[in-house]
This record gives structure tokens, C-alpha cells and sequence, in this order.
């Protein structure tokens, strides 16, 4: 069987959607390799291969091609090293120098530009300082557009760069061949500024502040770009750099501090107030408060006390806790966070590799026309100055960097907002599903309720007291390990207002498997269980309690009896609890256009008690469902013609999550469930269910908008450019602040609630 593997790589030298296009067809086309999805602005290579085929070699491919390039590897598990962000073109293409490029260039070209525009400003031989101030910023400022340029010309192809630096050169060559052997170079000459392409004499006809404001306005351009582009990637980097880099270890009895690399599953560590727990475990001492919002979005921190788990880079607000690891390094939930936000951030959505289509042939279609602008309006006019114009604004006004952007960044910074909100999306694709949605099913059992059982009500019959009854229940059932049995023991002390601690200790106790408990509690033999376990005692007076019974199991409810001494004392009913948000969740739902439905394998009785107390329909309610048969109610509702989104946490809800259109798993679930799913929603809220649809909705109308604003602006900019309507310098600044409006645009998502 044939071996796969994965590899990410660090690209440089990626300016526009062309070069992204470019090595992706290139690394598809290497025999072996299965997929290659190449992202603009994550400025990296995902590359699927078998085996036969060496990194070595897809690097050496991507470098033939003009850019640079490295794999990404895990960090060791180094205190430094273990919170570091994989590396990313950022550090590749050294931003300061960028920064330099354009302030040094922005300098030089603004003297050149207004004595250009402002013929009041020109003096006797302005004309040979202009010369002298744009020869830099055309030769130094645009190298990096030059030496792509040239690459591109090696191997075949184009791309902005391409056009940026024949519409620069073209500008400034002309420039100097007016100067050194026409009419330009005179001192006394005057030059006016139009904004469109005017009839004129070529010989006496400079470009200058073409050349040199063109080059500023997109490394201008270029910079804000990459600022905005770390920006997006602001929340990832947050999230990576959250846990905690050095943890105090307890081995021998004597606390140590450890770098949190050196910590291994089974490691005993002390969490003090104030400090992040080091990696995800549980508790074995003390209790606590912990802020789990940086993970969840959650602001109000959630008590933990022994036997409780807690999530690495949470940070414990009050007391000590000792925490024995359970998961460490790249097995944590911040890790695999991490991970799936750098997995949906890195692949593409359907929209954009149909822009990457269009952008791989735009550029040589955009030198066409400029060259069929030149000749036409030398055809149609003979006039060389305004034919040559028009060419050079086709040139500069077409590159297509807002097309390769438009998704990328908007996927960067809604799954970055998901993140930080505790909803993560798994892939460009979900985004696609969340609009077509109609239907969500809702597992019942952990998902709209707690999944833990709860005391709900205490019915003391005859002139038993109420107090004494939840007192000598509580106390027996406080010794038994049954989730029904804890419930009452819970629930008896938080009636009676103590601790369960403070309830009385049975002086015997038995449990009898399937029926209940027996003992002797402050001197009274008592009974709590089933009718038949209390019948099979020989307990008196249960007729006494059968319309609590009744009520009980009407409302689905489970009925637990209590007897002492011989004698029927009341009832105690416990239920699986709604969260408290649930309802607000499912109107949320509603609101968004979806219809929800409640699928559980309790009896009808209990799932139509929860229908009930959340507003989902009693026609909308699944009931009696057995695990293997949740997918086949998914599967009948798509067969109806439903676009499905299944939400659940268990293990029997994984192949229901698989099977749905979209899948959102309660992070507070299993692995199972969170694999099989296309959203996590990292708090075990239902409200989130609403927030994660809305904001996948919002991402994907954020790209929707961005293509739209990339495809129009070429559309009406090349027309009118070629008409000889634009001045390059301004088709210069227009193209450069499209790229800017796009990723301005995407960072919005910033502020998504």
C-alpha cells in the first residue's frame, strides 16, 4: 500500500495571485504528488505526496521558479521553541526592509510628482532634477519588482510584477530618451499634468513621476498590505503564544520548575493564582476559578475542584490546584486548536480557485492589451504620447492582487475570530455549507441539556417532613456512585443548604445493582430506589405515592422512592437538566432561517418534555432513536430534500456528523464526535451553534464581497485605461488601494460578537 505524506512549506516572494497560481500548477504537475494548494496570504504550500517523491525536491521546484522556500517543521519540545508560530514568509521577506524601500522611495518621488502636476513649480532645468531624484526609486525602490520580473521572463511566464516593472521601465525609458535625444531636455522647458492620455509631442514628453510615483504607490501599497495581512493572522499567533512556557512540577515530594517542553503525561504540576495551567489534565488538589476565556469566549470563569479537567493555557484566578498532565505538547487542545484554525486558514473555498483560474491567465492577457491599446491608438490617431500612455495605464492599472487576496484574508480573519471565540471552523469549504443550511438536528443528550442528572422535584407524602426526607436520602445516596444517586445527594444538600460534605455518613450502606440503595441512617432503616425494590421490603403505604409517580413519568422524569422504617415517605424525581442557554439557542436558530429538531434516544415522554421547555415542535421531535439510527434520520431528511447540519458530543453521534451536510461538534465531547465534525464549538454552549453559522456566513459574504469589488475594479479599470482615461501614476494609486480595500475589508470580521 502506497505511503502518504503531508508537508507545509514556507513560500517567498509571492506577490500576487498569478505567483500563487503558478507554483501550484507546477507542484500538481510532480509525479507523485496527489494535492498542492498554494495560499497567497498565508504565504504558504500544503503539499500531499507518495511516496518516492523527497521535500528536497518540491523545494528545489518552487526556488527553480523564482521564490523561496522551506519546510515547516514541528517545534522540539524546547521552552522557547515549544510556543514559537511555525515560520511564515513574514520573516522571509523582512518587512523592515520593505518599510525602507518605501520611505526612502516616497521621499524622493514626492518633489518629482508635484513639480510634474504643479507647472507653477517648475524652475530652469527641473526637469534634470527630476532625473536625478527618480533614477533611485525606478532603479533601487522597484528592484524587487525588476528581479521578478526577470525570473518570470526565465521560466515563460508573468505576473504583477511583470507588468508593474514593463509599464516603470517603459516610463522611464521613454523619459530618458526624451531628455538625452529629444526636446525634453532644454532648459526652459514646461510640462503640464493631465489626467487622461493627451495628444502631445513625444520628444519633449517626460514620465517621470509615472515611473517613480507608480513604484511608491505600490510599495505603499504593498506595505499596508503585509501589515494587514499580520493583523489578520493577529488572532492565530494570540492563540499559539498563549500557553505557558514554564511549569513547577512536583517529583519527590519537592517542587521543581521545568521548562513546560519537559513535562510528560502522568507528571504531577502546581497551578498558583495567577498562573496559566501548563497543559490539559485534572485536577487531583485544591479548587478553584478558572478563565478559560482566551479558549472558549466564555468570560465568567468556571469552578473546578478534585476530579475536574482543565485545559492548557487557561489561567486559574484563586486557589492552588494540582493537576496531573493527561495530554501534553502537540495532544493538546490548544495545539489541535491551533491546528485546525492553520488547516482552514491554509485551504482554499470553491470561489477562490475559481479566482486563482482567472488570475493564472490574466496577466498575459493584460500584456495583450496593452499592446493592441498601443497599436490602436497609433492606428487611430498617429499620436505616439497618448498611444503610449494609454499602453502604460493598461499595464499598471490591471495587476490582479486584490483577486488573489480576497479569500485568503478574509479566511484568515474569520477563523481567527472563530478562535478567539471558541468556534472552529475546519476548512474554506464548511463556509460553502453554512449558506445552503435549512435543517439543524439537535442531539439531546449533552448537547441541549447537560448530560448530568439533577434533582427536580421532592414530594413528601402524608405528614412526612420535607427536610428530614431530602435529609436521609441525600445522606444514603451520598455513599452510593450512581449518576442518579449523586444527583440526589447533590441535589438534597443544595435544598437543605449545606455541603454534600456536611451530610450525615450512613451507618451501613448496600447497593442493590439495577434497584437501588439500603441503610441505616441516623438510626432509621432506610430504602431509595424502585417501586419493586421497596414491594420486595414489604414497605407499606405506596399507594400513597403513585400519583407523584405518575406525574413524574408524564413529565419524563425519572421517580426515585424513599422508605424508612418500614413506611412509604415520598419521592424525588431526577431529570437530565436544560442548559440554561438552550432556548435562546434555538431561537437564535430560528432567526437564522433554520428549522430545529431534537433527536434523542430517551423515551417520547422526555424528549417531549425538552421539545417543550426549548420551543422545538413536537413534530420536529426524533425520540426513541437508537445510536446506529441517528444517521438514517439525517439521511431521510436529505432524502426529503433538507440541507442538514447535525449538532452532537458523544461518540454515537460521530457517523450522524459525518453523514450531515454540516457537522458541529461540542467541543466538551469526544474526539470522535470533534473529528467527524466540520465546526468545534470549543464551549459546550448551544448559543455558539448560532454564533459559528453567522459568522461563517458573514466570512463567506465578506469573500463574496471582495471577489465582486476584485473582478469589477479590473472590469471597468481596463476599459478605461485603454480609452486613455487614466494618467498611470493615478491607475498606479488605484491599483495599489484595491489590495488595500480588500484586505481593509476582510479585517472587519475583526469585530464580529
Amino acid at each position: 500500500m502506497t505511503e502518504v505524506s503531508e508537508v507545509e512549506l514556507a513560500v517567498g516572494g509571492m506577490t500576487c495571485a498569478s505567483c500563487s497560481s503558478r507554483i501550484e500548477k507546477k507542484l500538481n504537475r510532480v509525479e507523485g504528488v496527489t494535492a498542492a494548494s498554494v495560499n497567497l496570504a498565508t504565504e504558504k504550500a500544503k503539499v500531499t505526496y507518495a511516496d518516492g517523491v523527497e521535500v528536497a525536491q518540491l523545494i528545489a521546484l518552487v526556488e527553480k521558479l523564482g521564490y523561496t522556500a522551506k519546510e515547516i517543521v514541528p517545534p522540539p519540545p524546547e521552552p522557547e521553541a515549544g510556543h514559537a508560530s511555525a515560520p511564515t514568509t513574514a520573516d522571509i521577506t523582512e518587512p523592515d526592509t520593505l518599510r525602507q524601500r518605501l520611505t526612502v522611495s516616497a521621499l524622493l518621488s514626492l518633489p518629482v510628482v508635484l513639480l510634474a502636476m504643479a507647472p507653477a513649480l517648475q524652475f530652469d532645468n527641473w526637469q534634470w532634477l527630476s532625473l536625478t531624484l527618480a533614477a533611485p526609486v525606478v532603479v533601487w525602490g522597484g528592484l524587487p519588482f525588476h528581479r521578478a520580473a526577470l525570473t518570470n521572463v526565465r521560466h515563460g511566464s508573468a505576473t504583477m510584477d511583470t507588468l508593474v516593472s514593463v509599464g516603470t521601465l517603459a516610463a522611464f525609458g521613454w523619459s530618458l530618451w526624451a531628455l538625452f535625444f529629444g526636446d525634453a531636455g532644454a532648459p526652459g522647458m514646461r510640462h503640464g499634468f493631465d489626467f487622461t492620455a493627451s495628444p502631445g509631442s513625444g520628444a519633449s514628453t517626460i514620465y517621470l513621476e509615472v515611473a517613480s510615483g507608480v513604484i511608491t504607490f505600490i510599495l505603499l501599497g504593498r506595505w499596508l498590505e503585509a501589515r494587514s495581512k499580520r493583523r489578520a493572522g493577529s488572532a492565530l499567533r494570540a492563540l499559539l503564544e498563549l500557553g505557558a512556557k514554564d511549569v513547577t512540577v512536583l517529583r519527590a515530594g519537592t517542587e521543581e520548575r521545568v521548562p513546560v517542553g519537559r513535562l510528560a503525561v502522568g507528571d504531577r504540576f502546581v497551578v498558583r493564582p495567577g498562573e496559566t495551567v501548563a497543559t490539559d489534565g485534572t485536577v487531583v488538589e485544591g479548587a478553584s476559578a478558572v478563565d478559560a476565556s482566551m479558549l472558549t469566549g466564555e468570560s465568567v470563569p468556571v469552578d473546578v475542584a478534585v476530579g475536574d479537567a482543565v485545559t492548557g493555557a487557561t489561567v486559574n484566578t484563586s486557589g492552588r490546584l494540582v493537576v496531573r498532565a493527561t495530554r501534553v505538547g502537540s495532544d493538546t487542545q490548544l495545539a489541535r486548536m491551533a491546528r485546525l484554525v492553520e488547516d482552514a486558514q491554509t485551504g482554499k473555498a470553491q470561489v477562490q480557485r475559481l479566482a486563482d483560474r482567472i488570475a493564472a491567465v490574466f496577466v498575459p492577457v493584460v500584456l495583450l492589451i496593452a499592446a493592441g491599446t498601443l497599436g490602436g491608438w497609433l492606428g487611430a490617431t498617429g499620436d505616439v504620447t497618448a498611444a503610449f500612455t494609454a499602453a502604460v495605464a493598461v499595464l499598471i492599472i490591471a495587476c490582479p492582487c486584490a483577486l488573489g487576496l480576497a479569500t485568503p484574508t478574509a479566511l484568515m480573519v474569520g477563523t481567527g475570530r472563530g478562535a478567539q471565540l471558541g468556534i472552529l471552523i475546519k476548512g474554506p469549504e464548511v463556509l460553502e455549507s453554512t449558506r445552503r443550511v435549512d435543517t439543524v438536528v439537535l442531539d439531546k443528550t449533552g448537547t441541549v441539556t447537560t448530560g448530568r442528572m439533577e434533582m427536580a422535584d421532592a414530594y413528601a407524602a402524608g405528614d412526612t417532613d420535607e427536610k428530614q426526607l431530602l435529609r436521609l436520602a441525600g445522606a444514603l445516596e451520598h455513599a452510593s456512585e450512581h449518576p442518579v444517586g449523586r444527583a440526589l445527594a447533590a441535589g438534597a444538600a443544595d435544598r437543605l443548604g449545606v455541603s454534600v460534605a456536611e451530610l450525615a455518613a450512613p451507618e451501613r450502606f448496600e447497593n442493590i445493582a439495577g434497584s437501588g440503595v439500603r441503610g441505616a441512617v441516623e438510626g432509621h432503616e432506610v430504602l431509595v430506589g424502585s417501586e419493586r425494590l421497596l414491594a420486595d421490603a414489604g414497605v407499606t403505604g405506596l399507594e400513597a405515592l403513585a400519583g407523584a409517580k405518575e406525574e413524574a413519568q408524564a413529565s419524563g422524569r425519572t421517580a426515585v422512592l424513599v422508605a424508612w422504617d418500614g413506611a412509604a415517605r415520598g419521592v424525588l424525581t431526577v431529570a437530565d437538566a436544560v442548559k440554561d442557554s438552550s432556548p435562546q439557542a434555538v431561537r437564535e436558530l430560528r432567526a437564522l432561517g433554520l428549522t430545529p429538531m431534537l433527536l434523542t434516544g430517551d423515551n417520547k415522554a422526555v424528549a417531549d418534555t425538552v421539545a417543550r421547555a426549548v420551543g422545538i415542535a413536537p413534530d420536529d421531535v426524533y425520540a426513541e432513536v437508537l445510536p446506529q439510527d441517528k444517521v438514517d434520520v439525517v439521511r431521510r431528511l436529505r432524502g426529503e430534500g433538507r440541507v442538514v447540519a447535525m449538532v452532537g458530543d458523544g461518540v454515537n453521534d460521530a457517523a450522524a456528523l459525518a453523514t450531515a451536510d454540516l457537522g458541529l461538534a461540542m467541543g466538551t465531547g469526544t474526539d470522535a464526535a470533534i473529528e467527524a465534525s466540520d465546526l468545534t464549538l470549543v464551549r459546550g454552549d448551544l448559543r455558539v451553534a448560532a454564533d459559528a453559522i453567522r459568522l461563517s456566513r458573514k466570512t463567506l459574504a465578506t469573500i463574496k464581497g471582495n471577489l465582486c469589488w476584485a473582478f469589477g475594479y479590473n472590469v471597468a479599470a481596463l476599459p478605461l485605461a485603454a480609452a486613455g482615461l487614466l494618467n498611470p501614476m493615478i491607475a498606479g494609486a488605484a491599483m495599489a488601494f484595491s489590495s488595500v480595500f480588500v484586505v481593509t475589508n476582510s479585517l472587519r470580521l475583526r469585530t464580529f460578537t
